[in-house]
């Protein structure tokens, strides 16, 4: 029988793949090691493969989908209500196969290299600030614990350790401190260079791709927000609208539902927490840039801010920034705040009418009859109703 729909458990050297037929019955398990994957698939005719989204994914979504099958990722929580029995890579091989045939399953988009260079960049200039967070705090605590206090941000750092470590009038800085703090500072500058360096090459990037240009347009997403989306989601196909998307980023808001009564919750804070942050730093920016301007989006943010405080807003923006840049993305059109911020019109009431209008809704008062008393309304018995209308109409004259 042929193989219709295959799911393939990989890992780094030992794949595991369960393969059924078009009436679902297995026709092939097997393990293979990692050099003989590609030849054994390419003896197969074309099907289906479904696979996890894990480390490796993309490169074999590109490999075979060369070989002409149809590839699939699957996230792994959706995967995991299908394994049967306990887990080992039969078993999820077999629950992949499954997973994918349910018609409600949704699947992750893969990446393209384009793709994978800018997440890798972001990548590694998270270990880069991580790194240079670790390290400043170290140097202030052991600073704090000889009496030496430094103020608070990067830019005083770097101010104030040189001077201590050249002259130190009180000699507070012993030989030891001195040595480790100074081994600590260099490596503190060369990781701050490191940093400059990703950043500049985040912005080139940034500006040789289309897409990443028409979301900068939008307030609130910088070089940092614009690639980290396009390489999260690309295109944005495999979101059905921009609410989707914005739930994806776990920036709509939890529920509760008991019978009729719903209880509105916090924000979710599920999926992807990198892009999250990202937005709701650059929503923190905006709004408070939105405090000198009186454009339609400003005197949203600002009503927002009075009403609710300047979080809310902020998140409340990364919201509505996730939903536009899905649009942009997926659309593949400029950004416009007309569209995105639109107007409702407020009817005015009108202090007094004129002489023309006031005689005019007299008039029209005037035409139609006034009420009614309730003889109008008489229901005439049943014997005056014998015979017809007309026989009832002769009666009363």
């Amino acid at each position: 029988m042929q193989v219709t729909r295959i799911g393939m458990d990989i890992a780094k050297q030992i794949f595991d793949l369960h393969g059924v037929d078009r009436r679902g019955k297995v026709v092939l398990r097997r393990t293979v090691r990692r050099e003989r994957l590609l030849e054994l698939l390419a003896q197969l005719k074309p099907c289906t493969i479904g696979m996890e989204a894990c480390g490796g994914a993309h490169y074999w979504h590109r490999e075979i989908s060369g070989l002409g099958h149809t590839v699939r990722l699957l996230s792994a929580h959706k995967v995991k209500p299908y394994v049967d029995g306990n887990k080992n890579n039969r078993h999820d091989a077999a629950a992949i196969c499954e997973a994918m045939s349910r018609p409600s399953m949704r699947f992750v988009q893969p990446k393209s290299q384009a793709q994978q260079d800018l997440q890798t960049l972001h990548r590694a200039r998270t270990l880069v600030v991580r790194d240079l967070t670790a390290l400043s705090n170290q140097m202030r605590g052991l600073l704090h614990e000889y009496g030496i206090v430094v103020r608070k941000g990067v830019a005083a750092l770097r101010r104030t350790l040189p001077q201590l470590l050249e002259d130190d009038q009180r000699g507070r800085i012993t030989a030891v401190l001195k040595q480790v703090v100074a081994e600590q500072f260099e490596r503190f500058n060369y990781l701050a260079q490191r940093l400059d360096q990703y950043d500049r090459q985040i912005t080139q990037l940034c500006q040789q791709d289309p897409r990443c240009r028409r979301l900068l347009k939008n307030a609130g997403i910088g070089p940092l927000s614009a690639t980290a989306l396009v390489a999260a989601i690309g295109n944005g196909h495999e979101f059905k609208n921009g609410r989707h998307f914005s739930a994806y980023l776990g920036l709509v808001p939890g529920h509760s539902n008991t019978g009729d009564h719903t209880v509105m919750l916090p924000i979710t804070k599920r999926g992807n927490r990198y892009l999250r942050t990202l937005l709701i730093h650059g929503g923190r920016s905006a709004v408070y840039a939105a405090r000198r301007r009186t454009d339609p989006r400003s005197r949203w943010l600002n009503r927002l801010r009075e009403a609710s405080g300047y979080n809310l807003a902020a998140v409340a923006l990364a919201n509505k920034n996730a939903r536009v840049a899905w649009a942009v993305l997926r659309y593949g059109e400029d950004y416009r705040p007309s569209r995105a911020h639109r107007q409702t019109p407020v009817p005015r009431r009108r202090a007094h009418r004129s002489a023309s209008e006031t005689m005019l809704a007299l008039t029209v008062q005037s035409a139609h009859p006034g009420p009614r008393s309730r003889a109008h309304f008489f229901v005439p018995p049943p014997t005056l109703t014998q015979g017809g209308t007309k026989k009832m109409l002769n009666q009363r004259t």
